[in-house]
C-alpha cells in the first residue's frame, strides 16, 4: 500500500526532467500521475482527470501557471484540488499573490523531493 493510492497527481511543467522526477516518487508511493507541459494542456488534462493534487509550475509557456490556476478556481470542484505552486522565481510578490489566489503551497525550485513528497502527504492527508 502507498501513501498516495487512489489518488490522481497533475504535475504541470515544461522542464521534462522536473515532471519525470517527482513523476517517478510519486508512483512509487503509489500515485496515479498525469502530466503537462504547458498551460494549455494543463488545463485540457485537468478538466479531464479531475486531480486530486495539481503540482504547478509558475513560468510555463502558452499560459502561465496564474493563469491555469485560475481556470482551475473556476471549476468550483468539490472536494477542491490541492495546489501546489512550484517556481523558480524568488520574488516575493508572486508568493503572496500564489496565497492570495489559494495555492496550499508554494515551494522554490530548486528544492528536494523529501520537501514536496512530505507537502503532497499532508494535503493529501484524510482530515482527523
Amino acid at each position: 500500500m502507498g501513501v498516495f493510492d487512489n489518488k490522481t497527481i497533475l504535475i504541470v511543467d515544461d522542464d521534462p526532467d522536473v515532471v519525470a522526477a517527482i513523476s517517478m516518487s510519486l508512483q512509487d508511493q503509489g500515485a496515479k500521475v498525469v502530466a503537462a507541459g504547458d498551460g494549455v494542456q494543463a488545463v485540457d488534462v485537468f478538466e479531464k482527470e479531475k486531480p486530486d493534487l495539481v503540482v504547478l509550475d509558475m513560468m510555463l509557456p502558452k499560459r502561465s501557471g496564474f493563469l491555469v490556476l485560475e481556470r482551475i478556481k473556476a471549476k468550483k470542484l468539490e472536494p477542491r484540488p490541492k495546489i501546489i505552486m512550484i517556481t523558480g522565481n524568488l520574488g516575493s510578490r508572486h508568493k503572496s499573490y500564489a496565497e492570495s489566489q489559494g495555492v496550499d503551497d508554494y515551494i522554490n525550485k530548486p528544492f528536494r523531493m523529501d520537501r514536496l513528497l512530505t507537502s503532497i502527504e499532508k494535503l493529501l492527508a484524510p482530515p482527523q
